[in-house]
């Protein structure tokens, strides 16, 4: 845990969310700002700041994760499909420095995710 991550404390506790799923490695809650009618987090409990910084040792927990979304996403209603979402680093966007899958989906398609220049 890092004392200054806001998912570790979320993990212990100490910050409160809408839990959709918990087990001894992987927390899944609602985002608190959803840019889709399902929007989920999927966390490892053990604090990984990104997906740049895993070791073989994380494979997987890894894989649990990305294994797993399709029941996190049904169950939460999006069953017509979804989108995963890694962002990794500055380049990627990244805004919290702990590693999360964004489980994106609901009733109608999602728009393109990148969008090309002409």
């Amino acid at each position: 845990m890092t004392q200054d991550c806001i998912f570790c404390k979320i993990v212990s506790g100490e910050v409160p969310s809408d839990k959709v799923h918990e087990d001894d490695e992987i927390l899944v809650f609602k985002d608190i700002h959803p840019q889709t009618p399902v929007h989920l987090l999927v966390i490892p409990k053990k604090h990984i700041s990104s997906l740049a910084d895993i070791t073989e040792e994380d494979y997987g927990l890894l894989g649990r994760m990305m294994g797993r979304a399709h029941l996190f996403a049904t169950k939460a209603g999006s069953i017509n499909g979804f989108r995963t979402i890694v962002n990794t680093g500055k380049v990627g966007r990244q805004d919290v420095y702990h590693l999360h899958i964004h489980v994106l989906g609901g009733d109608a398609p999602l728009p393109p995710m990148v969008y090309r220049n002409s």
